[in-house]
């Protein structure tokens, strides 16, 4: 079996969140499985730096007029993958992120340097001899590859089989109307049965309506995107590509995230010397400037700070959190009202409220190995990584109900057994309910030590969730002759 990837971004090279994670891991899980896995993703200037044993380029000509367009194969650092890197300098030779300006503004040429990416897939993908292999299967992740099974549908002749994995539906890379000849797409893909979102060109739906199989990352979140309420705007042509639609829950890599031996932690400890962890606990006080208090429980937020990952029923929560005797250790990145927010609670509470603005991978381990819990009160969530880390290390979660979250946390409350505490609704009462359910078990340290370890027990490998997705490519291999729903249906 062939697989080839198509990605904007990878750890370790360059990641801006949970889509870079599951593109390192996953296809290290497939190649462990016997599956020939390829990543294509854009030559960005950080790629180009760390990505080894660059070769002979292979040219693309000029495919959307943007520049000359070259292949080069490499291979990833630590895991060796195979990569094939579209290098384009006038689409990614640029600072700052893969998406984003300096400033934080969306580059304004997004659409051509996705829309090449997909292009240079979908040339790969269809010309086997172009590099001596040809996948069974096009693996698209997120719209920045969502064109690429567009391309494909839309040629004639043969061609592989294309899966389209939805990471997060509210992330939809949508385009003026004008966006359509300079990607390349025939006039008559603007439809309601086409491109056509709110009459602008939707990569993501392109990937939707043109893929032979949907995924998305938790079947919890698979059942939720086919409703009005978290469906943002594609639970129409998601019902309509019911039959094909299936949700596979993420994994997190155990070699990264394993508390027994990561190098990134101030001591290393496993389920059966959970006490080592208190040294970890001290040196995120350090760290972060909290006083010193052993006994009192330290709460660990590691996330983006957005709403939908509900940080603001955080903030509101910090009094009550704080009258129970808790200290919180926040890091993260991402909306300037959220960092200010927090900064003005450290401020507010010296010694009791720690938080790092930023993106700091090393003390993103440390938080996850010294707090006894951690919160994740989304709104939605896809999948979530934070919490299947957080169960690895024994740190036991407070999360909301819902997507991911939903399908990896049971509740521990009122004497059940369980890996965490979930509350409902989104209020800041709510979770702070939870907390409390939380902190009277903590009290009892058998009982806390026994959930910590049936927290530690439970398995989210990448192996469990590369085998659903090699079931998944024989059985769209298999049924090559079906095609996705007919342009003649009407979205509902």
């Amino acid at each position: 079996m062939k697989i080839l990837f198509v990605v904007s971004e990878i750890y370790p090279v360059v990641k801006t969140g949970g889509l870079g994670d599951v593109a390192g891991a996953l296809p290290v899980a497939l190649a462990e499985l016997g599956v020939d896995v390829r990543v294509m993703l854009p030559a960005y200037p950080a790629v180009l730096d760390a990505v080894e044993g660059l070769g002979e380029p292979v040219s693309l000509g000029d495919p959307l007029g943007a520049g000359e367009t070259r292949l080069l194969r490499g291979r990833l650092p630590q895991s060796g993958v195979a990569v094939w890197l579209v290098h384009c300098p006038a689409l990614y030779d640029r600072p700052a992120g893969p998406y984003l300006d300096a400033i934080g503004r969306d580059w304004p040429d997004n659409h051509l340097r996705f829309a090449l990416l997909a292009r240079a897939a979908a040339t790969a993908a269809e010309a086997g001899s172009l590099l001596g292999w040809r996948p069974d299967v096009v693996h698209a992740h997120d719209w920045h590859a969502g064109l690429a099974p567009a391309y494909l549908h839309l040629r004639a002749g043969r061609r592989p089989a294309t899966v389209m994995t939805v990471h997060n539906l509210a992330f939809q890379g949508n385009f003026p109307a004008a966006a359509l000849g300079p990607v390349g797409l025939p006039p008559e893909c603007f439809s309601i049965d086409g491109v056509e979102f709110h009459n602008q060109v939707s990569f993501l739906k392109a990937g939707i309506r043109y893929s032979d199989r949907v995924t998305t990352v938790s079947p919890t979140y698979a059942r939720e995107i086919l409703t009005p309420t978290l469906g943002c705007g594609f639970d129409g042509i998601l019902r309509q590509r019911g039959a094909d639609l299936r949700g596979i829950l993420n994994g997190i890599d155990y070699r990264a995230w394993d508390p027994a031996s990561d190098p990134l932690i101030e001591r290393t400890y496993d389920a059966g010397h959970l006490a080592r962890k208190d040294a970890n606990k001290r040196a995120v006080a350090d760290r972060l400037g909290l006083a010193d208090a052993p006994a009192a429980p330290l709460i660990g937020v590691v996330s983006r700070l957005t709403d939908q990952k509900g940080v603001d029923l955080i903030l509101g929560a910090i009094p009550s959190l704080l009258a129970m005797g808790a200290r919180l250790a926040v890091v993260g990145s991402g909306d300037a009202v959220f960092e200010e927010g927090f900064r003005d609670a450290a401020t507010a509470y010296p010694g009791r409220v720690g938080v790092w603005t930023g993106y700091d991978e090393p003390l993103a381990h440390l938080v996850q190995a010294g707090s006894d819990l951690l919160l994740v009160p989304s709104r939605f969530e896809p999948c979530g990584l934070t919490q299947l880390c957080a169960l690895r290390y024994g740190t036991i979660p407070v999360v909301r109900r819902t997507g991911g979250l939903a399908d990896t946390v049971s509740d521990a409350s009122r004497g059940k057994e369980g890996t965490g505490f979930m509350f409902e609704a989104a209020t800041s009462l709510a979770l702070s309910g939870a907390v409390s359910r939380a902190l009277a078990v903590y009290r009892k340290r058998p009982a806390w030590r026994v959930l910590q370890r049936r927290a530690m027990e439970q398995d989210f490998s990448w192996t469990r969730a590369a085998r659903e997705y090699l079931d998944l490519y024989a059985e769209v291999t298999k049924g090559r002759a079906r095609r996705p729903a007919s342009a003649s249906r009407k979205r509902k």
